[in-house]
């Protein structure tokens, strides 16, 4: 280092032969705290789109998330999901993501793939894969006619319990440039995440068909109810439960008149469900070789239920339906449920509005009341749970006038249609499980 002397004997150090130094020092270290905050941020994005990936429990859309993530953490403009067969050896599925509109209508008509060429190499080495030219890979066995062109790739096994469940493929980066070691870790990392999520939303489902057959089978078949037509439903909840409580149940008793009951235990679990069977048994026993009125029967089952069973609420409608002058004479008592829909054949819709007893487990001790009309030939009465037109963002009243309008529409068609369309319909927003039971009455008299 050059030194010289001033005037008044101090010595002058020159520093001007490490200011290039200190400046090549200056900038390696903003080069690394740059790059310390890009990989703070692709971890904070990584950690929110595992968070994403594993709060779905649905197959599908977690298979379609899986995709999606992967390519907003690398920037990628296409991506795919290929799940393998049992055996491994091709695809049997494939899910695009990224194809705009017009791509989509020219690859109309054109098979998916399922694991030849470039993809295949994946399958058969499950390895992370990258290529930086596409069409100059020897394995590339080139595009069908629409499919967009595309130069990079970026593979990725997911396995799923130690067995490769299937390959991510993530193509040609939003910047243009290649896919890099950072890209393939970043996505490996996910690849691990979606794996269990994979495994999470196939045990759900699994768990779920397992809940549903059973609820079913707590559910009886209709039995012949000629001369009427009918038709019922029981569709679970989406989210969250498994189980519910809702119900709907018929019977020709021996005097020659049909009983019709849809209940709804409070809860969604196995207790709703356990609980609904009870319910639904007494009512049946209490009803055979009987003549009492729906209220009386109403009120028989809250007083049994509050000696023999742990406290229980539930909604219950019971209906009687026996010939008489003019029609059908429906008799009815309703113990908190909404009321039954009658649609005649021309189109009118109306629900028999009265006001609703409590609930079944409020008070035993209360009188129950009994509401009659005639059902004229042709008619169609709805009875159904709250599950069909509850929605917390809309008033109860309006999910009943939608349910009602559908009904009036398709009046003149057959029951089925005419019951089918109103759930369809569903105004409620599917968290609670729901019944419908649709009766018809003998048309001309």
């Amino acid at each position: 280092m050059a030194t010289s002397e001033t005037d008044n004997g101090h010595t002058h150090r020159d520093l001007t032969g490490r200011r290039p130094a200190l400046d090549e020092d200056l900038d390696r270290l903003g080069e690394q705290l740059a790059e310390f905050a890009r990989t703070q941020e692709r971890m904070r994005g990584l950690l929110g789109a595992i968070l994403a990936v594993s709060g779905e429990l649905d197959l599908p859309v977690v298979l379609r998330r899986i995709v999606t993530t992967a390519m907003e953490l690398v920037g990628a403009r296409y991506g795919a999901l290929g799940v393998l067969d049992e055996e491994g050896t091709e695809l049997a599925e494939f899910i695009p993501v990224g194809l705009a509109e017009e791509e989509r209508q020219r690859l109309a008509g054109v098979a998916l793939p399922h694991g030849q060429g470039l993809l295949g190499l994946l399958i058969s080495d499950p390895r992370p894969l990258r290529v930086e030219a596409i069409p100059e890979h020897p394995q590339a066995t080139g595009f069908p006619p629409g499919h967009p062109p595309m130069r990079t790739l970026l593979g990725v096994a997911i396995t799923v319990r130690g067995k490769v469940y299937g390959n991510l493929y993530l193509t040609d980066r939003e910047d243009s440039g290649a896919f890099d070691a950072a890209d393939e870790a970043v996505v490996i990392a996910l690849a691990g995440a979606a794996g269990v999520a994979i495994e999470n939303a196939r045990l759900y489902g699994q768990v779920r068909a397992g809940a549903e057959q059973f609820q079913r089978l707590l559910l009886p078949s209709l039995p012949d109810l000629s001369p009427f037509d009918s038709w019922a439903l029981y569709q679970p909840a989406a989210d969250p439960a498994l189980l519910g409580g809702d119900w709907y149940d018929a019977m020709v008793l021996p005097d020659g008149s049909r009983v019709v009951i849809v209940g709804d235990v409070v809860g969604h679990d196995v207790r709703a469900a356990a609980t609904m069977a009870q319910i639904r048994n007494m009512l049946r026993a209490l009803a055979f070789d009987s003549d009492a009125l729906p209220s009386e029967l109403l009120s028989r089952l809250d007083r049994t239920l509050a000696a023999v069973t742990e406290p229980t609420m539930a909604t219950v409608c019971v209906a009687r339906i026996a010939p008489c002058e003019g029609g059908w004479s429906l008799l009815w008592s309703s113990a908190g449920h909404p009321p039954p829909l009658v649609v005649t054949e021309d189109g009118d819709a109306r629900f028999l509005d009265a006001d609703a007893d409590v609930p079944i487990g409020v008070d035993a001790g209360l009188v129950r009341r009994d509401h009659r009309h005639v059902l004229p030939p042709g008619a169609t009465v709805l009875m159904f749970t709250d599950g069909l037109v509850e929605h917390p963002g809309r008033d109860f009243d309006e999910g009943l006038r939608m349910i009602a309008t559908v009904a009036a529409a398709h009046a003149d068609e057959p029951l089925a249609a005419l019951a089918r369309a109103v759930a369809d319909a569903r105004p409620g927003d599917g968290h609670d499980d729901m019944a419908i039971l649709a009766l018809r009455t003998p048309a001309g008299g």
